[in-house]
Parts: C-alpha cells; structure tokens; sequence
C-alpha cells in the first residue's frame, strides 16, 4: 500500500475499492485504493496472485 495522503480521525469517512485487473490460470493482478469523502485519493497498491485449485471433496 502506497498512502498518498495522512488518514487521521480528522479525514473523515474512507472509502476503500478492490477490483480484479486480470485473471488468468495460474496467476490474478489487483488493485486496491481508498478514497476520501471528497473523492481524493488516499492510497493505493496492487498485488499479483498465485492461484491455486481447490482439491476436490
């Protein structure tokens, strides 16, 4: 997580959105970010993922 700005109780009511960028079979790129109130952006990051299947029941 990189933060752009200082979140404090003063910042008020944070928004934080998560989305898949890609998705494929054996990886997944994400984003995250969290945003203020008046839509400023607070922080932000992104993840790559290893995907592992389930075993079956």
């Amino acid at each position: 997580m990189k933060f752009l700005r200082r979140i404090t109780v003063d910042t008020g009511r944070v928004r934080a959105i998560g989305t898949v960028v890609d998705e494929g079979r054996q990886t997944a790129l994400a984003q995250a970010y969290s945003v203020d109130e008046a839509d400023r952006l607070l922080a932000h990051a992104t993840s790559s993922c290893m995907l592992f299947p389930l075993p079956a029941p």
